[in-house]
């Protein structure tokens, strides 16, 4: 009897063990198929927000773009940004944006993530025609991330584009501090207003640009005592103090006069801080992000030119992905300043090559490739719309893909400096639209 009740229990626990094992799988499979149904709701919901991107080159038809047109509406300011620094796809959509926004929305000027000093290079030789685009473009953009063929190609654009539309021209704008360097040429445009306009003072300027006129060499030039920069970083405020003195001369040769002087001190402020350091890494960022949401508002009100502005996603954005580092972003200094007039669109990606460095300041630009973006990435399922590649409206998609973008996930956000961990991201927080490609490749090196 004892026999045959062991032999009873053991026949029954392997049944009941068997039943139990079933019904975890079918939990299992109830709950990846419950998952599933959401992420293809989600999905759903994302594909009747996207409208296909049929290319991104800039000699492609612009039908595609109307979309993207009533999207921006009367926004004066467009924010767009890049997921690489050194991605082909990213930097000739820009392209091919810009030269929309300029034929069906009068826009009029594009504004990059550059030196002030250096889009005032640029934009001289758009105006006047006077010189080349290859040559400007290394004169300019020599060792930094747009230093390719496909920003050549924007300058040789907008220069075409001038000479056959001289009465309504195209610019180009730099709206970052004054670095790698800040010309002698540059700071002549400060002094020769005053030698020109108010001669008097003239020597009390000069004493003040004195030891920092010019900045050949911003790296060698954060080797001085911090003492020396932050005495220098002082006579160049008291040198824009001087030139604001001066307003009641007023006129269009005064305001620039100001707004350059304004550029020398902001850079001059800017290299009172020690970047290595990662204590004020953070302080330096907002620095810089305040001062190009600043520059772009000033030249907004000096010109009344619509202007698109183009950077990296982390400073178009209204909400950083690393908040570490970048603890308030340009776009949310423009979203304060113009509220609505300005619209941030992000950019995403799900594999490919880009450029990039081992070290962020100073490293050498080169190849690097990464795969599809895996689960729980936002690139995962933003890469299985049916689209190859498309842009949406994030204010008005369905409620379902409203819900799911804003919630925080990681994101390949890379900048000059590679490898670095995802950013953690809600890109509804960040952007009023999102454009999303399926894959990219390395930007061009310039040509001879």
């Amino acid at each position: 009897m004892a026999r045959d009740r062991k032999r009873v229990r053991g026949w029954k626990l392997p049944v009941m063990g068997a039943v139990i094992a079933v019904g975890a799988v079918l939990a299992f499979v109830a709950a990846h198929a419950t998952l599933a149904g959401k992420r293809d709701s989600v999905v759903h919901a994302l594909e009747q927000a996207a409208h296909p991107l049929r290319s991104t080159e800039p000699g492609a038809d612009r039908a595609d773009l109307r979309a993207l047109g009533e999207m921006i509406g009367d926004a004066t300011v467009v924010g767009l940004g890049e997921a690489t620094h050194g991605s082909h796809e990213l930097f000739t959509m820009k392209q091919r944006v810009f030269q929309y926004l300029v034929g069906e929305k009068g826009f009029t000027t594009f504004a990059l993530e550059l030196s002030w000093s250096a889009g005032l290079q640029i934009d001289q030789y758009l105006q006047t025609g006077v010189g080349d685009a290859r040559t400007i473009a290394k004169e300019t953009l020599t060792g930094s991330p747009w230093d390719r063929e496909e920003f050549v190609s924007l300058i040789e654009w907008m220069r075409e584009y001038n000479s056959q539309h001289p009465g309504h021209t195209v610019h180009f704008m730099g709206d970052d501090i004054g670095a790698p360097t800040l010309a002698d040429g540059f700071f002549a445009r400060v002094t020769g207003y005053v030698q020109s306009d108010h001669p008097e003072s003239l020597p009390r300027l000069t004493e003040l640009y004195t030891g920092l006129r010019p900045i050949d060499n911003v790296f060698a030039y954060l080797d001085r005592p911090l003492a020396q920069r932050q005495r220098l970083a002082t006579a160049a405020q008291q040198a824009l103090d001087l030139i604001s003195d001066l307003k009641g001369s007023g006129g269009e040769a005064f305001d620039w006069a100001e707004q350059n002087a304004r550029s020398i001190a902001q850079t001059a402020a800017f290299l009172t801080m020690d970047v290595n350091d990662p204590n004020l890494l953070a302080s330096s960022e907002r620095l810089r992000d305040e001062v190009m949401a600043e520059n772009v508002t000033w030249w907004l009100r000096h010109t009344g030119q619509k202007v698109l502005v183009s950077a990296h996603d982390d400073h178009v954005a209204y909400v950083p992905g690393d908040p570490e580092i970048y603890p308030k972003t340009q776009g949310s200094f423009l979203r304060d300043t113009m509220g609505a007039d300005y619209l941030s669109i992000g950019s995403t990606f799900d594999r490919g090559s880009f450029l990039s460095s081992d070290n962020a300041l100073g490293g050498d630009w080169k190849k690097f490739t990464v795969g599809a973006a895996g689960p729980g990435t936002n690139e995962y399922t933003l890469d299985q719309v049916h689209y190859r590649d498309y842009y949406l409206d994030i204010r008005n998609a369905p409620a379902a893909a409203r819900a799911w973008l804003h919630i925080v996930r990681p994101t390949r956000e890379i900048g000059t400096q590679y490898p670095v961990d995802p950013e953690n991201i809600a890109l509804a927080r960040s952007f009023d639209v999102l454009v999303h490609l399926h894959e990219v490749r390395e930007a061009d090196k310039c040509r001879p």
